[in-house]
Protein backbone atom coordinates (compact mmCIF):
# COMPACT_ATOMS: atom_id res chain seq x y z
CA UNK A 1 0.00 0.00 0.00
CA UNK A 2 1.55 3.61 -0.88
CA UNK A 3 1.23 5.90 1.65
CA UNK A 4 -0.24 9.17 0.81
CA UNK A 5 0.11 11.07 3.93
CA UNK A 6 3.09 13.61 2.21
CA UNK A 7 1.31 14.04 -0.70
CA UNK A 8 -2.67 14.62 1.17
CA UNK A 9 -0.53 17.72 3.09
CA UNK A 10 1.13 18.89 0.59
CA UNK A 11 -2.30 19.29 -1.20
CA UNK A 12 -4.29 20.49 1.49
CA UNK A 13 -0.91 23.17 1.95
CA UNK A 14 -1.36 24.56 -1.55
CA UNK A 15 -5.28 24.48 -1.29
CA UNK A 16 -5.01 26.90 1.69
CA UNK A 17 -2.58 29.47 -0.03
CA UNK A 18 -4.79 29.52 -3.31
CA UNK A 19 -8.21 30.15 -1.20
CA UNK A 20 -6.42 33.10 0.76
CA UNK A 21 -5.23 34.48 -2.35
CA UNK A 22 -8.30 33.92 -3.64
CA UNK A 23 -10.31 35.41 -0.85
CA UNK A 24 -8.11 38.30 -1.17
CA UNK A 25 -8.16 39.15 -4.79
CA UNK A 26 -12.18 38.98 -4.15
CA UNK A 27 -12.80 40.83 -1.12
CA UNK A 28 -9.34 42.68 -0.74
CA UNK A 29 -7.32 43.22 2.46
CA UNK A 30 -10.75 43.87 4.64
CA UNK A 31 -11.27 39.90 3.57
CA UNK A 32 -8.83 38.81 5.87
CA UNK A 33 -7.48 39.28 9.63
CA UNK A 34 -3.84 40.40 10.21
CA UNK A 35 -2.14 37.22 10.57
CA UNK A 36 -3.50 35.94 7.38
CA UNK A 37 -2.53 39.03 5.68
CA UNK A 38 1.13 38.10 6.93
CA UNK A 39 0.86 34.83 5.96
CA UNK A 40 0.02 36.47 2.00
CA UNK A 41 3.40 37.87 2.80
CA UNK A 42 4.80 35.10 3.56
CA UNK A 43 4.20 33.21 1.31
CA UNK A 44 6.79 33.84 -1.96
CA UNK A 45 9.30 33.96 0.67
CA UNK A 46 8.69 30.77 2.35
CA UNK A 47 7.06 28.55 -0.38
CA UNK A 48 7.32 24.86 1.86
CA UNK A 49 6.13 25.33 4.77
CA UNK A 50 2.76 26.28 6.73
CA UNK A 51 3.38 29.97 7.56
CA UNK A 52 -0.02 30.41 9.61
CA UNK A 53 1.58 29.72 12.50
CA UNK A 54 4.61 31.99 12.29
CA UNK A 55 2.27 34.97 11.00
CA UNK A 56 0.47 34.67 14.40
CA UNK A 57 3.50 34.15 16.64
CA UNK A 58 4.92 37.49 14.63
CA UNK A 59 1.48 39.34 15.66
CA UNK A 60 1.80 38.30 19.34
CA UNK A 61 5.11 39.12 19.84
CA UNK A 62 5.39 42.51 18.42
CA UNK A 63 1.31 43.73 18.86
CA UNK A 64 -0.18 44.45 15.34
CA UNK A 65 0.38 44.43 11.51
CA UNK A 66 2.32 48.00 11.49
CA UNK A 67 4.74 46.81 14.25
CA UNK A 68 5.65 43.70 12.47
CA UNK A 69 6.46 45.55 9.61
CA UNK A 70 8.61 47.84 11.40
CA UNK A 71 10.49 45.64 12.95
CA UNK A 72 14.46 45.22 12.37
CA UNK A 73 15.61 43.02 10.20
CA UNK A 74 18.24 41.95 13.16
CA UNK A 75 14.90 41.63 15.04
CA UNK A 76 12.75 39.30 12.20
CA UNK A 77 15.89 37.42 11.86
CA UNK A 78 16.13 36.57 15.23
CA UNK A 79 12.24 34.75 14.60
CA UNK A 80 13.07 30.97 13.77
CA UNK A 81 11.76 30.33 10.16
CA UNK A 82 12.51 33.63 9.02
CA UNK A 83 15.22 34.15 6.76
CA UNK A 84 16.63 36.88 4.47
CA UNK A 85 13.83 36.35 1.54
CA UNK A 86 11.01 36.94 4.64
CA UNK A 87 12.90 39.81 5.95
CA UNK A 88 12.64 41.40 1.93
CA UNK A 89 9.25 41.18 1.79
CA UNK A 90 8.16 42.68 5.05
CA UNK A 91 10.60 45.27 4.91
CA UNK A 92 9.50 45.74 1.38
CA UNK A 93 5.90 46.34 2.17
CA UNK A 94 6.72 48.95 5.37
CA UNK A 95 8.85 50.76 2.46
CA UNK A 96 6.02 51.21 -0.26
CA UNK A 97 3.83 52.44 2.65
CA UNK A 98 6.02 54.94 3.39
CA UNK A 99 6.87 56.18 -0.16
CA UNK A 100 2.53 56.16 -1.09
CA UNK A 101 2.26 58.08 1.93
CA UNK A 102 5.40 60.40 1.43
CA UNK A 103 3.91 61.14 -2.17
CA UNK A 104 0.84 63.14 -1.02
CA UNK A 105 3.38 65.45 0.60
CA UNK A 106 6.27 66.37 -1.36
CA UNK A 107 6.54 68.98 -2.94
CA UNK A 108 2.87 70.57 -2.40
CA UNK A 109 1.99 73.02 0.39
CA UNK A 110 2.51 71.71 3.47
CA UNK A 111 -0.33 73.79 6.26
CA UNK A 112 -2.93 72.88 3.71
CA UNK A 113 -2.20 69.38 3.35
CA UNK A 114 -1.85 69.04 7.15
CA UNK A 115 -3.55 65.64 7.44
CA UNK A 116 -1.79 63.90 4.62
CA UNK A 117 1.65 64.83 6.41
CA UNK A 118 0.72 63.25 10.07
CA UNK A 119 -0.71 60.12 8.10
CA UNK A 120 3.15 60.24 6.24
CA UNK A 121 4.21 60.56 9.68
CA UNK A 122 2.28 57.90 11.63
CA UNK A 123 3.34 55.44 8.86
CA UNK A 124 7.29 56.27 8.86
CA UNK A 125 7.89 56.79 12.32
CA UNK A 126 5.22 55.41 14.97
CA UNK A 127 6.39 52.19 15.40
CA UNK A 128 10.26 52.96 15.57
CA UNK A 129 11.76 51.11 17.92
CA UNK A 130 14.88 53.99 18.58
CA UNK A 131 14.04 57.74 18.67
CA UNK A 132 14.55 59.69 15.47
CA UNK A 133 14.84 63.32 14.71
CA UNK A 134 13.72 64.50 11.60
CA UNK A 135 13.16 67.83 9.76
CA UNK A 136 11.36 69.26 7.57
CA UNK A 137 12.53 71.93 5.30
CA UNK A 138 9.97 74.20 3.28
CA UNK A 139 10.50 76.73 1.05
CA UNK A 140 8.73 80.16 0.56
CA UNK A 141 5.40 78.81 -0.42
CA UNK A 142 5.55 76.32 2.60
CA UNK A 143 6.42 73.67 -0.12
CA UNK A 144 8.78 70.36 1.21
CA UNK A 145 11.89 71.16 -0.49
CA UNK A 146 13.46 68.42 1.96
CA UNK A 147 13.02 66.32 4.43
CA UNK A 148 15.71 64.60 6.36
CA UNK A 149 16.44 62.38 9.65
CA UNK A 150 18.68 64.20 11.67
CA UNK A 151 19.63 62.08 14.38
CA UNK A 152 18.68 58.35 15.46
CA UNK A 153 19.19 57.60 19.17
CA UNK A 154 18.50 55.44 22.16
CA UNK A 155 14.56 54.26 23.08
CA UNK A 156 13.90 57.53 24.80
CA UNK A 157 16.53 59.92 23.41
CA UNK A 158 18.06 60.90 20.38
CA UNK A 159 21.02 63.83 20.23
CA UNK A 160 19.98 67.28 18.39
CA UNK A 161 22.58 69.91 18.03
CA UNK A 162 20.98 73.38 17.06
CA UNK A 163 24.19 74.55 14.84
CA UNK A 164 23.39 71.48 12.43
CA UNK A 165 20.24 72.12 12.07
CA UNK A 166 20.59 75.66 11.69
CA UNK A 167 23.23 75.10 9.33
CA UNK A 168 20.89 72.72 7.14
CA UNK A 169 18.13 75.17 6.65
CA UNK A 170 20.40 77.46 5.72
CA UNK A 171 22.29 75.32 2.57
CA UNK A 172 18.74 74.47 1.79
CA UNK A 173 17.37 78.27 1.62
CA UNK A 174 14.94 76.85 3.85
CA UNK A 175 12.49 79.60 4.93
CA UNK A 176 10.32 77.61 7.75
CA UNK A 177 10.99 74.01 9.34
CA UNK A 178 8.79 71.52 11.11
CA UNK A 179 10.51 69.58 13.49
CA UNK A 180 9.36 65.89 14.10
CA UNK A 181 10.51 62.92 16.29
CA UNK A 182 8.96 59.64 17.40
CA UNK A 183 8.78 58.13 21.34
CA UNK A 184 9.01 54.74 21.17
CA UNK A 185 6.89 53.96 24.25
CA UNK A 186 4.10 55.10 22.45
CA UNK A 187 3.26 57.85 24.42
CA UNK A 188 3.34 61.28 22.82
CA UNK A 189 3.78 63.49 25.66
CA UNK A 190 6.12 66.48 25.42
CA UNK A 191 9.03 66.25 27.90
CA UNK A 192 10.84 69.51 29.67
CA UNK A 193 13.69 68.28 27.18
CA UNK A 194 11.75 68.46 24.27
CA UNK A 195 10.15 71.85 25.15
CA UNK A 196 14.12 72.96 25.65
CA UNK A 197 15.55 71.99 22.59
CA UNK A 198 12.50 73.42 20.73
CA UNK A 199 12.68 77.12 21.89
CA UNK A 200 16.45 76.66 21.59
CA UNK A 201 16.10 76.07 17.97
CA UNK A 202 13.64 78.27 17.32
CA UNK A 203 15.44 81.25 19.15
CA UNK A 204 17.95 80.62 16.83
CA UNK A 205 16.41 80.25 13.84
CA UNK A 206 14.51 83.51 14.01
CA UNK A 207 17.81 85.66 14.15
CA UNK A 208 17.84 84.47 10.36
CA UNK A 209 14.34 85.09 9.58
CA UNK A 210 13.76 80.86 9.40
CA UNK A 211 10.38 79.59 11.10
CA UNK A 212 9.26 77.03 13.21
CA UNK A 213 6.17 75.70 11.75
CA UNK A 214 5.20 73.37 14.26
CA UNK A 215 7.15 70.52 16.57
CA UNK A 216 5.37 67.11 16.06
CA UNK A 217 5.87 64.13 18.42
CA UNK A 218 4.79 60.31 16.76
CA UNK A 219 3.92 57.75 18.96
CA UNK A 220 1.80 54.59 18.52
CA UNK A 221 -0.51 56.28 20.93
CA UNK A 222 -1.78 59.51 19.24
CA UNK A 223 0.53 62.87 17.92
CA UNK A 224 1.14 65.72 19.74
CA UNK A 225 1.37 69.45 18.32
CA UNK A 226 3.75 71.98 19.74
CA UNK A 227 1.55 74.59 18.03
CA UNK A 228 -1.71 73.23 19.37
CA UNK A 229 -0.23 73.22 22.72
CA UNK A 230 1.19 76.83 22.95
CA UNK A 231 4.35 75.44 23.09
CA UNK A 232 5.76 77.61 20.16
Amino acid sequence: MIDQSDGSKKLDHSGHRARLKDRFIKGGAKALADYELLELLLFSAIPRRDVKPLAKELLTYYGDFSAVLSATPEDLSKHPGIGESAVLSLKLVKEAAVRLAQVKVLEKPILSNWKALQDYLRVAMANETREQFRILFLNRKNILIADEIHGKGTVDHTPVYTREVVKRALDLAASALILVHNHPSGDPKASKGDIAMTREIREACSKLDIAVHDHLIVGKHGMTSFKSMGLL
